[in-house]
């Protein structure tokens, strides 16, 4: 069978560890054989993220002979930190690479390859709450903390957490294809299937309306996101020049007023998605989008999917 290596280094993200486990171990024929040999494997004990012991039953030897190397992500180690790593983990993963095996990290492991040398020049996707700390500790790298995952051939990553299983999931489809892989997703009760390309689901708030500069003007804006407002309105309420307005504006949230405003009313859009059974034109019209096409054409350029396709996978059910 194919050998996978789910290596276990200092610090492992406890639900990282387990998600290749329990994907790989779920993916089997009709017959119930299974079709991955998967071995947690490291240098030796390693306490984990969430406070426990995880003593490996393989050494780091399981990484010469695995089809597939999995990095578990990694919390306060030296790759997330200050961009060390132990040598031996270093050239583990080195060699492991040059005799062919699949290399994929789940999480901050991404930091790992990268501190391995591993995604110089080649694109990567890890947790979007990481961007800051990875673009300066590893510039060479083609960071994309928008997507669930990233396929570049012989080296995967994925962003956090349950990303993880949509990665490991999108690599068992290509190994063994969709019947194979809904099956393991029905075992592990998720979802078949989410497009790499998607959007991370991040949510941004809204700083509080109390304070100076334009935050009592944001909160004055979301309580009217159905009506049209424009930028000369928002800076009157400011009690400011537009030119005035628009550059503190800038400076408090990093976006103009007017992509600060479509980003609310997506947002919006996606809550009523979400929560109500309006329809999709309706929908556009409360969040002040206009129109059906409107908000399709948004909301596709914001998270990668059609209305119908947010609304199956995040509608709340009682």
């Amino acid at each position: 069978m194919h050998i996978v290596a789910v290596l276990a280094l200092e610090g492992v993200v406890a639900f990282d560890l387990g998600t290749p486990v329990q994907v790989f171990r779920s993916a089997r024929r009709a017959d119930d054989e299974l079709l991955y040999d998967v071995r947690v494997c490291g240098p030796g004990p390693v306490r984990s993220s969430a406070g426990f012991t995880v003593i490996p039953d393989h050494g780091l030897e399981t990484l010469r002979i695995a089809g597939t190397v999995v990095v578990p992500g990694v919390h306060g180690v030296g790759p997330i930190l200050d961009g060390t790593i132990d040598p031996e983990i270093r050239d583990a993963l080195r060699a492991a690479a040059e005799r062919g095996a699949r290399i994929v990290s789940i999480c901050t492991s991404a930091s790992v390859l990268a501190a391995a040398g591993l995604l110089d020049g080649r694109p990567a996707a890890s947790h979007w709450a990481y961007e800051r700390v990875l673009r300066r500790l590893y510039p060479g790298v083609g960071w994309d903390f928008d997507v669930l995952f990233m396929d570049d051939g012989d080296v995967l990553t994925s962003a956090g957490v349950g990303a993880g299983i949509d990665l490991c999931l999108h690599i068992v489809r290509a190994d063994h294809g969709s019947e194979v892989a809904n099956r393991a997703a029905r075992r592990c009760v998720v979802p078949p299937w989410r497009d790499g390309g998607q959007a991370q689901f991040i949510e941004r708030p809204v700083p509080s309306a109390a304070g100076r500069g334009t935050e009592a003007t944001r909160a004055w804006v979301l309580e009217r996101l159905a009506e049209p407002v424009s930028l000369e309105e928002m800076a009157a309420h400011a009690r400011m020049s537009v030119r005035t307005f628009t550059r503190r504006f800038r400076d408090e949230t990093g976006l103009s007023p007017r992509q600060w405003l479509l980003r609310r009313r997506v947002e919006q859009a996606r809550l009523l998605l979400e929560s109500t059974d309006l329809g999709v034109e309706a929908v556009a019209r409360r969040a002040g989008l206009g129109s059906a096409t409107a908000l399709r054409q948004h909301l596709h350029a914001t998270i990668g999917v059609a209305p119908s396709a947010y609304r199956r996978t995040f509608r709340h059910t009682g």
